[in-house]
């Protein structure tokens, strides 16, 4: 399976691009990896649920019916690395073809994509900005990988 992250809008910070790069980089050596910037919309009145529609429009014309989504929510369910590790190995072995990973824009998701979401995972209970999501999620993944094949990057 492949699995693939896909964020709204372009991380404009270069130490969170260096970081993106870097995990990107180890990612690789485990798993078919990919990564994919989408646009963020932009209105004249900026009505977030008109900006939420239009972004959620933009991911489900580009998913598959076979695609795994994974929606990056602060309402969804909290892992322990660990448990994360667990569930990654799960979905691995599942028959969808790719596992996308969707971090929204900063006013969230759409109806439609909640309705198309197979899971929605929380990264804490703290809220982040979308772009400090994509690093610490690609940190969190890299590290399920290394707990998967018992390398001593996560001590416990």
């Amino acid at each position: 399976m492949k699995v693939e992250v896909w964020a709204i809008g372009k991380t404009t910070e270069a130490y969170l691009q260096t970081g993106l790069s870097l995990y990107e980089k180890r990612l690789s050596h485990y798993l078919p990896f990919t990564w994919q910037t989408l646009p963020a919309h932009k209105g004249k009145n900026n009505d977030p649920q008109n900006l939420k529609q239009q972004e959620g429009q933009t991911v489900l014309e580009k998913l598959r019916p076979d695609d795994y989504l994974v929606l990056l929510d602060e309402r969804g369910q909290q892992l322990t690395s660990l448990e994360l590790a667990q569930w990654l190995q799960q979905r691995l072995q599942a028959p969808a073809r790719r596992l996308i990973f969707l971090i929204g824009g900063a006013y969230g998701f759409s109806p439609d994509l909640y309705a198309r979401a197979n899971a929605q995972l929380a990264l804490s209970r703290l809220t982040f900005s979308h772009q400090m999501a994509r690093l610490f999620l690609m940190e969190q993944l890299y590290r399920a990988m290394t707990i998967l094949r018992n390398e001593p990057y996560h001590n416990e």
